[in-house]
């Protein structure tokens, strides 16, 4: 099997690698790390990722709003995580509040992946 692509969303550098480095030691290919909701748009169409790990909140845009631009494409398997816990999410969206450990997450992405084969 191709190794997964991952497209990662996150406006803060410093977690954005180190999140990219967790996902590559997992087994993932980061095909794009983009910090805005209009860089997460145009690298969801370029690198066709396969799963999205996405920060509800960017300096420019949101991470809820690039996940509903992108799904009018298709769906993508997806992850939301933020420092804050008060969001609104559609039913059966996965999220993982900051900070989190690899176990968690490998969670959440294996919750991504079922809510997506059972939509």
């Amino acid at each position: 099997m191709k190794t997964p692509r991952v497209l990662l969303v996150e406006d803060d550098n410093i977690i954005g690698v180190l999140l990219a480095e967790l996902l590559e030691d997992m087994g993932y290919d980061v095909c794009a790390i983009e910090a805005t909701e209009a860089g997460a748009v145009t690298a969801a169409a370029r690198c066709r990722p396969h799963l999205m790990i996405v920060d509800v909140r960017l300096d420019e845009g949101n991470g809820i709003s690039a996940v509903e631009r992108i799904f009018r494409t298709g769906s993508i398997p997806h992850v939301f995580i933020s420092s804050e816990p008060n969001h609104v999410f559609r039913p059966g969206a996965v999220f993982l509040l900051k900070p989190f450990r690899e176990p968690d997450l490998a969670q959440a992405i294996q919750r991504a992946f079922g809510a997506t084969v059972a939509s």
